[in-house]
């Protein structure tokens, strides 16, 4: 979704970037290279001072060939993977033994195991979704349609047309607040149904719908012509949409309404019945908060305009979309080619037991996470972790309360925001209730779409009551990590916190570069362009002084314009003014890590060096190795046009040409290409 749920987790010599891009596998395998840190990874040929990103990683581009059921692959991808073989020896212990019924094991290990069972799933054929098509095709009026829409909803099986779901309030954060966003199209992005640039993926996106239509039955003309009004809804419902920098500004997207002005909003559409029908509680709000007010007027004209029919074959789609990954091999297939392979690049999918894994860990996530932590996660890590994460807050504290560039009016209230502040290690304290969630042996539909009524009932309930700031949004296996900015805090899953972030193996100067890093990006997230307009409680205000936001913007524009310098593809350069948000943190995160280890020194003998580097050069080479990732040209391309993250390699050195400290370890100096002129760089935190 577009709403700030979390805000997770760079100049480049031509040899790195290249590197980011996918070779074709060559015909032997690669040497085996360590997941973590290591020298191992560096091209000691290239000079620090021409090619950093390079020098720190380009072992590693050498010698990596993309796995075929990828279309990234990097560090984090790294871990995960490894997260997923933990998980899978989980997975077919629980499923392989009986349990008490009702019990975590029992739940966990019958959905995998439902998850796996593919003769089951392949002999279902479309019988799974026939209740829906037949709920479709017996729609008659907007009436009609409104309500199968609303079903869908309820039974958390989707919807169409737009988005609704259940959040806290941005402007009185300790309340749950009902958000319609836009919504209801396939593609990742408006530019996606009007650039020139995507026109054959426009082909190809029809091409797909007629293939899906042809499987539910249709004759391949009937589903030919389907498959253009599918387009043709989800093209009119793009032209109103924002694009996705458009979709960042929080204040921009919060457009509190009351019901009446809402239905005022949307005349053609029957949008407060809809709701209700949706299940949530006409007593629990008297308001909505509106994400975009101009697509829901462009949908009213849409729905005025277009005969219900067409609804009928969109929402049709939307249907046998949705439950493909859950239907037999021709639908999984099929979804899998457009969705991966042609939107991404990706060859071929990934092992049955990944597939079904994921689906486990999406489904009953903090049950299976209760399960890997008693297997995977020992208390020294986060102790460890609570010992950084003190020291690289006292140098943020620090920093706040001598900024020059901030007034100290400002200042207070960052300061008094930063006070509130709350880091969550690990896991929740509080595991989810499951015990309302039937799983058996049988279908593997029935078994997930169990789980996502569970979870679709859960959101819908929480409208008008109390946050629960100790809730989490990912699970214990995840690997990435997020700052919630209306409940104030950082979030580290346990599976983030090992190597290449977290090595107890390693030296004080690798941890720092690269969980630290990552700690002091999360940090400054409450303080990046969008994270600093909440305040303290989590509310979004404005409590900055016209000024401090005048000097914050030109800051932040100088970093928009050193990213958007860099070419991804050819003639393609990274959207500096999507990516800024975590492009802001890095930067802080970086510089805030680095001060946080220079001050743990501090009374200590000098670190020798190691491997011939001293400590300030493993910090940078560590950070540097955090972020390599190779991209299939699809998948980069994609993470141009609508990631919220530069692509990976960018992020190895973006942050660092803007730090003295990183030249004076390497003696880069002005001539070199490394070098970033002082006026040039950016400093924010």
């Amino acid at each position: 979704m577009n709403l700030p749920r979390f805000l997770s987790l760079a100049a480049l010599g031509a040899g790195a970037a290249t590197a980011l891009l996918a070779a074709d596998p060559a015909p032997e395998a690669p040497a085996k290279l360590p997941s973590g840190f290591s020298t191992q990874h560096m091209d000691l040929s290239v000079d620090p001072k021409v090619d950093f990103a390079q020098f720190a990683a380009g072992g590693w581009y050498k010698n990596f060939q993309m796995p075929a059921d990828k279309s990234r692959f990097g560090a984090f991808d790294t871990l995960e993977q490894n997260n997923w073989t933990n998980l899978k020896a989980i997975l077919e212990d629980v499923s392989a033994r009986t349990h008490a019924p009702g019990s975590l094991e029992q739940k966990v290990g019958d959905f995998f195991a439902s998850a796996m069972d593919t003769a089951a799933i392949d002999a279902a054929g479309t019988r799974p979704i026939e209740r829906q098509l037949v709920a479709v095709a017996n729609i008659r009026n907007l009436d009609d349609l409104s309500r199968v829409i609303a079903t869908f909803r309820r039974d958390g099986s989707g919807g169409g047309l737009f988005s609704a779901f259940v959040f806290a309030d941005q402007k009185q954060s300790d309340i749950n607040a009902l958000y319609l966003f836009q919504g209801g199209t396939s593609l990742p992005s408006k530019d996606y149904y009007f650039s020139d640039a995507f026109a054959k993926v426009r082909e190809q996106f029809q091409e797909h719908v007629a293939k899906m239509f042809v499987l539910l039955g249709d004759a391949p003309d009937t589903a030919a012509k389907e498959a253009a009004t599918v387009l043709a809804v989800e093209t009119a419902l793009a032209e109103h949409m924002k694009t996705p920098v458009e979709l960042r500004d929080r204040l921009a997207n919060y457009n509190r309404m009351t019901f009446d002005e809402l239905a005022a909003l949307v005349p053609a559409f029957p949008i407060r019945q809809h709701l209700l029908d949706s299940g949530l509680d006409p007593k629990a709000t008297d308001y909505v908060v509106v994400g975009q007010p101009k697509f829901f007027e462009g949908l009213n004209q849409i729905i005025a305009s277009r005969p219900v029919r067409d609804f009928k074959i969109y929402l049709r789609y939307r249907v046998v979309s949705g439950a493909a990954p859950l239907l037999a091999a021709p639908f999984e297939q099929e979804h899998f080619r457009f969705y991966s392979t042609v939107l991404r690049g990706t060859p071929q999918m990934e092992p049955r037991w990944q597939r079904a894994a994921r689906a486990t860990d999406n489904a009953l996530g903090e049950a299976l996470g209760q399960l890997y932590v008693a297997k995977h996660y020992p208390p020294e890590a986060k102790a460890r972790m609570d010992e950084m994460i003190k020291n690289i807050k006292a140098v943020m504290r620090d920093r706040l309360t001598t900024l020059e560039w901030m007034s100290p009016a400002t200042r207070e209230k960052a300061v008094a925001k930063f006070d509130r502040f709350v880091a969550r290690i690990g896991h929740t304290d509080q595991w989810r209730d499951y015990s309302t969630v039937a799983i058996a042996r049988g279908s593997y539909f029935e078994n997930a779409r169990a789980a996502a009524a569970f979870e679709a009932k859960r959101n819908r309930d929480k409208l008008g009551q109390p946050v629960d700031k100790g809730e989490w949004g990912m699970t214990p296996p995840t690997v990435n990590a997020y700052f919630q900015p209306t409940a104030n805090q950082i979030v580290f899953p346990a599976g983030i916190l090992q190597p290449p972030f977290f090595d107890f193996t390693m030296d004080d100067a690798v941890n720092y570069g690269m969980i630290g890093g990552v700690i002091g990006h999360e940090i400054t997230h409450g303080f990046d362009d969008q994270g600093r307009r909440y305040d303290a409680d989590g509310n979004l205000t404005d409590w900055w002084t016209p000024e401090d936001d005048a000097q914050f913007r030109a800051r932040a524009q100088k970093l928009i314009d050193q990213y958007s310098s860099y070419e991804a593809l050819p003639g393609l350069k990274v959207n500096g003014a999507l990516s800024l948000g975590e492009n802001v943190a890095d930067l802080g995160g970086t510089s805030i890590a680095y001060e946080a280890f220079q001050r743990s020194l501090q009374g200590k003998p000098t670190p020798p060096k190691i491997d011939g580097f001293t400590a300030e050069q493993r910090f940078f080479i560590s950070w540097a190795q955090g972020w390599r990732t190779a991209y299939r040209e699809d998948a980069m391309r994609r993470q141009v046009m609508v990631g919220p993250h530069a692509p990976g390699n960018f992020r190895a050195i973006g942050a660092l040409v803007n730090f003295q400290p990183f030249f004076d370890a390497f003696g880069i100096k002005e001539g070199d290409p490394m070098w970033r002129k002082p006026e040039d760089r950016t400093k924010i935190w």
